[in-house]
């Protein structure tokens, strides 16, 4: 099996021994923030944190998997890779660029083979200031009797309600009012939370830990589920700002896309976890995307994800019918091929290898 085959995962236990051993090979401390709860097989789940650099150098960059618990399977797989690969890490420190990786920002739904995590919440919708009036999707509200039946497989009377709803309103319009994040029903699709996660907690102290004393930092958050398969879309992943958008694209090219303008095939999204790097390094130029792999055709992901709520809220659901839910899920995340894998390592390196090309001009 080639180095790249064998970077990635058949389970979470796997991908963090993965993780672990590549940065004992690299001859790297791993920093352990263990989540409260066990995996699905019963082992110890954590946020794992390798920095390779010095602790005041002025360039950090991030890259960080698993914001959706099983996108894991996916981000696990590059990071390990890239802790293996010696040219790569000579080229940041040579560029004199700290790298630091956080692997399984949510552990639970890497291990139990969710997006969400043990709160049914939706990180990438967490980041908010709970002191103000959260955001209200009125539209989700709309689908949400649609989006999780009483039966599962959906019979065909629930077929025939959504496949009206995106005749009549789009795929654009359907996938907004899901996707874009809610606050009101907590065992809902994309529920953001009515305050912040046991991942959004520690991301923060690992950002103020170890971005206070950069003065630029970047930032490569891995997922998967839109766009065509193995294609890695870059989307810009900051404020909406002309100068860090013109960076992003003087880094990573003119095809960065961007939730502000419309460019991208994700919705437009709020409390965003990327927004932390203002809040906990106010001192730093700021510059991230998200690296979106696509996977399978956007109906059948919403489907995968309609099937992992029903099946969590509904325990008593057979052996059989588990299995292929789960099945389904991970279909929707992760293609296990080895092209697919490898069209994903090499994308990911080069994006990597573009930022810190990026940070060491600034």
């Amino acid at each position: 099996m080639s180095s790249v085959q064998n970077a990635f995962p058949k389970s979470y236990a796997q991908a963090r021994q993965k993780f672990l051993d590549a940065a004992a090979a690299a001859g790297l401390q791993v920093q352990s923030h263990a989540h409260p709860l066990p995996g699905r097989d019963g082992e110890s789940l954590a946020m794992d944190v390798v920095r390779e650099g010095p602790a005041d150098a002025k360039n950090l960059l991030v890259i960080s998997s698993a914001c959706h618990g099983v996108e894991g399977y996916c981000g696990s797989g590059v990071q390990v890779h890239a802790l293996h690969d010696a040219a790569w890490r000579q080229a940041a420190r040579e560029a004199g660029v700290a790298v630091l990786y956080i692997h399984a920002l949510n552990p639970h739904g890497f291990s139990h083979v969710r997006r969400v995590t043990h709160e049914n919440v939706d990180i990438n919708r967490n980041f908010h200031d709970y002191s103000q009036p959260l955001p209200v999707n009125t539209a989700y509200r709309e689908v949400q009797p649609l989006l999780l039946p009483e039966v599962w497989p959906p019979d065909a009377a629930n077929e025939a309600a959504v496949g009206q709803f995106i005749a009549e309103r789009g795929m654009p319009a359907f996938q907004a009012a899901v996707s874009g994040g809610q606050h009101e029903f907590a065992d809902g699709l994309f529920f953001g939370g009515r305050g912040p996660t046991w991942s959004n907690l520690t991301l923060r102290n690992v950002l103020r830990e170890h971005g206070r004393a950069c003065q630029r930092l970047a930032w490569i958050d891995l997922h998967t589920g839109l766009g065509p398969s193995g294609v890695g879309e870059r989307i810009f992943a900051c404020a909406d700002d002309k100068p860090a958008l013109a960076r992003a694209k003087a880094w990573w090219g003119q095809g960065v896309t961007s939730i502000y303008d419309g460019s991208s095939t994700s919705a437009y999204l709020t409390g965003l976890m990327w927004t932390a790097s203002y809040d906990e390094c106010p001192q730093a130029e700021y510059t991230g995307i998200a690296m979106e792999y696509g996977t399978q055709p956007m109906e059948k992901v919403m489907y995968a994800l309609r099937g992992d709520h029903w099946l969590h809220k509904h325990p008593e659901a057979s052996p059989a019918l588990r299995q292929q839910i789960k099945q389904d899920l991970m279909d929707a995340f992760y293609v296990d091929t080895d092209t697919w894998r490898q069209q994903i390592v090499d994308q990911a390196m080069d994006a990597m290898q573009q930022a810190v090309q990026g940070l060491a001009r600034s």
